[in-house]
């Protein structure tokens, strides 16, 4: 049996990262408190400090909406079937939006009672392990399955390579082996490295600080609102005896009527110069740059639309950054969804595969920017200039794999 680290050291590991990832998911939720300067807030509005902004949200759900998983090809042991029978549509998008959230999400695989394969995501605020960077499987992994009203674990899962044992209320409550060889939990990466296997979140640090930023501005504009639609007005000279004008009524009245005092002397009005919004507006607009900078938006995903639209040519060569990064995805998550396919074809069929038989099997995803019609002709007129020089070079799956569309059986 091999020397493991145990389930209370997982337990501490977790705690450690679970703070980092569930900040990460307010920033997504929209529900982060945003700390203020308290330099140029009335005293009246100190309790608003929440101001609602969905970038962070626009990155995530922009970058995992290109990421659509079709299917396995070459699939030798039958891995399609599998995840067929799971739901495939929501359970690879989930997997893949916690993974951007988080750095990683988790499958938890086990056998129904009939022994086929189920596949249920974690996020990675629930689940941690060890890592075989060579391998990307866990050589030991740690999962929450419940938690209480309080977040308190109700249900836990503990994975080694002989066996899965499920903890309620911390006591052991069942114990099952493992045929795998592997422990049946497995990570979905976004972006690993040497220094952090288990990935990094696409909501990054400079991403949350600039989103801290525009929501101070956002506060501070709506705030200047007030003063914009209102402007200040002044009476000057007016007798100390005259009847105390009510503000708001000599706002909105078209006439104001003020005589002569005994003297003959009249007040004279004025108005304050109004406040503008323009500042504001500036630094919204820097934020929304380097923000989409940071992201690989456009200043038409943050809102600032350009006056002329743009061919999905234009869109594509606008978003080289999201589409390197999301080429970079496809990659790693395709490495991940084909250890869950392994995992559990060795489950299904009761045996421990060698991880190199299945090195033929690769992830296919639909197309990154969906063509237009030019670009379907462009397609169309490369791929017959190319098979007049190399006979059936491009096939229609080729073609269906630029295009995403399926040709005729």
């Amino acid at each position: 049996m091999a020397a493991y680290k145990g389930i209370e050291y997982l337990r501490r590991r977790l705690a450690q990262k679970r703070i980092r990832v569930l900040k990460r998911y307010e920033y997504y939720e929209m529900k982060q408190t945003v700390r203020d300067m308290d330099i140029s807030t009335p005293d009246e509005l100190k309790f608003w400090r929440n101001n609602a902004l969905g970038w962070c949200t626009k990155a995530v759900d922009t970058l995992a909406n290109r990421l659509v998983f079709r299917e396995f090809r070459d699939d030798n042991f039958n891995m399609n079937e599998i995840f067929n029978m799971n739901n495939p549509d929501i359970m690879v998008d989930s997997a893949i939006l916690s993974a951007l959230i988080a750095g990683c999400s988790f499958v938890y695989i086990s056998a129904d009672d009939e022994g086929y394969p189920r596949l249920q995501v974690i996020d990675g605020a629930n689940a941690t392990g060890l890592m075989d960077q060579i391998t990307g499987l866990l050589t030991e992994g740690y999962a929450v399955l419940e938690r209480d009203d309080m977040q308190r674990p109700i249900l836990e899962a503990y994975f080694t390579a002989e066996e899965t044992i499920i903890l309620k209320e911390g006591e052991e409550s069942g114990r099952w082996a493992n045929p795998t060889e592997h422990p049946l939990l497995v990570p979905i990466v976004f972006r690993p490295d040497a220094k952090r296997p288990f990935g990094h979140s696409w909501i990054s640090r400079a991403g949350m600080n600039l989103v801290d930023a525009a929501s101070r501005t956002l506060k501070r504009a709506e705030i200047t609102a007030e003063f914009y639609s209102v402007p200040q007005k002044y009476v000057t000279g007016l007798d100390p005896d005259a009847e105390v004008l009510d503000r708001w009524r000599a706002t909105i009245t078209t006439m104001l009527t003020f005589t002569k005092d005994q003297d003959g002397d009249k007040p004279t009005l004025g108005q304050f110069q109004q406040a503008s919004m323009n500042p504001h507006l500036d630094m919204m607009r820097l934020l929304a740059s380097m923000f989409g900078g940071d992201a690989g938006l456009t200043m038409d995903d943050m809102g600032f639309p350009s006056e002329n639209p743009s061919s999905a040519e234009a869109i594509k060569a606008a978003h080289e950054s999201l589409r390197g990064t999301a080429r970079k995805a496809q990659k790693t998550f395709g490495s991940g969804l084909l250890n869950v396919g392994y995992l559990a074809a060795c489950l299904r069929d009761q045996y421990p595969y060698q991880r190199s038989q299945v090195y033929l099997t690769q992830a296919i995803w639909e197309p990154l920017f969906e063509p237009d019609a030019s670009m379907m002709a462009s397609i169309g007129d490369g791929a017959y200039k190319i098979n007049q020089v190399v006979p059936d070079y491009i096939d229609s799956e080729a073609i269906r794999d630029l295009t995403g569309v399926r040709g005729g059986a």
